[in-house]
């Protein structure tokens, strides 16, 4: 049963859009077993019917009020080179086939207009995100191909580090952003990709944010002072949106948003390091959790994620915060916030605490929307 706050939620959802910053669901549809990687993967899971092995299909993203997706085409971090091209490549058509196939319920979108002018007419706009620096291959080409193709931010790093920047759960060599990097930067604020520093070291974030001329994002992250995870945001830098105009998406990932969690992540980290076995590696991690016989995870709840969002509202300010599920990317999510159809659930609780809807708005969507509108009219001039 769910209360007038709830129904307050979803009547909220159905005017303003609720932008969630990063899904998986292209990769996750790509590991099914029956999917063939030589095929599309949108020809073989029929997403307009329930898809209980998944955070998402279409019936759920429209109970959660879900209006505009940046779809994540993500490249692991084993793959490099061309072959990361080819994969990049691979995942936007995807996309893109995905939104052909169903035309009623998904419209790509390549600014912010075309994705307001979508939510008006009842579709849930389409952006693509690419998770990963390294697959651009060191090419600016690729980058505004990519661009082309439909993707609107890319994380300059996943898990490992690119040559040219740092990622949060790597080992420092590039000491932050290297003059290619800042390139990288510069180029992408030219063209109007958003430059999304989730995953990325704490210089990295840094650095960027001393060259960027356009508003950054964190597609999925969380407060490192509420949970003291390298993934999360510090301080410092949620002080400097403000004044690049920039939003941090937090992310339900219960590893990032629950302290006893990264307590735990901490423990597993060890024992994988002392098996020989990478853990940054999402794949390697699944295997080894397969056979350790360490303690059980414990679980996070919807409250730590109010925390994170809360947090995020006192240091960056109400116009700096979004949201980024990072649904379909993590094997479990928070109680209260298993699938993509949840998004209500989180409102109502921000309602019952005393947000305004204005307020609630800014975070469901207002705000990421005013960053890639900023993005917009800087590569405009």
């Amino acid at each position: 049963m769910h209360g007038a706050s709830y129904e307050r939620a979803r009547e909220l959802l159905r005017t303003t859009p609720l932008v969630d910053g990063h899904n998986d669901l292209p990769w996750a549809l790509r590991l099914l077993p029956e999917v063939d990687e030589t095929r599309s993967a949108a020809s073989e899971v029929d997403l307009a019917q329930s898809q209980p092995r998944l955070h998402t299909d279409l019936p759920r993203l429209r109970a959660g009020g879900v209006g505009v997706q940046f779809w994540s085409v993500y490249v692991p971090c084993r793959l490099s080179g061309d072959a990361a091209v080819t994969a990049v490549v691979q995942q936007a058509e995807l996309v893109h086939t995905l939104a052909a196939r169903y035309p009623s319920q998904l419209r790509i979108a390549g600014t912010v207009a075309e994705a307001r002018a979508a939510f008006a007419d009842g579709r849930i706009a389409s952006f693509l995100g690419a998770e990963g620096g390294h697959s651009i291959n060191e090419s600016l080409g690729v980058l505004r191909a990519l661009y082309r193709l439909g993707v609107r931010y890319m994380t300059l790093t996943h898990n490992d580090n690119t040559s040219w920047a740092d990622s949060a759960t790597d080992v420092p060599v590039v000491g932050g952003l290297s003059d290619f990097g800042r390139e990288v930067v510069r180029e992408m604020n030219r063209i109007g990709m958003l430059v999304d520093l989730s995953h990325v070291a704490a210089t990295t974030m840094r650095d960027a944010l001393d060259v960027a001329e356009a508003p950054v994002i964190f597609s999925h992250s969380s407060c490192r002072a509420v949970a003291d995870h390298p993934r999360n945001v510090p301080d410092d830098v949620l002080r400097r949106l403000p004044g690049n105009g920039g939003v941090c998406m937090v992310t339900f990932v219960p590893a990032f948003v629950s302290p006893d969690l990264v307590e735990w992540d901490r423990g597993l980290q060890t024992a994988m390091a002392a098996a020989g076995a990478k853990h940054a590696d999402l794949d390697e991690r699944q295997e080894f959790l397969k056979t350790w016989d360490g303690p059980k995870p414990p679980k996070a709840g919807l409250d730590a994620v109010v925390a994170h969002v809360e947090h995020a509202r006192e240091v960056a300010g109400i116009d700096h915060i979004g949201i980024g599920g990072d649904y379909d990317g993590v094997t479990e999510l928070p109680v209260g916030l298993e699938d993509v159809s949840t998004y209500p659930v989180l409102f109502a609780a921000l309602l019952d605490r005393g947000w305004t809807e204005e307020e609630c708005a800014k975070l469901a969507g207002e705000n990421v929307l005013r960053a890639m509108t900023e993005a917009e009219t800087h590569a405009a001039r």
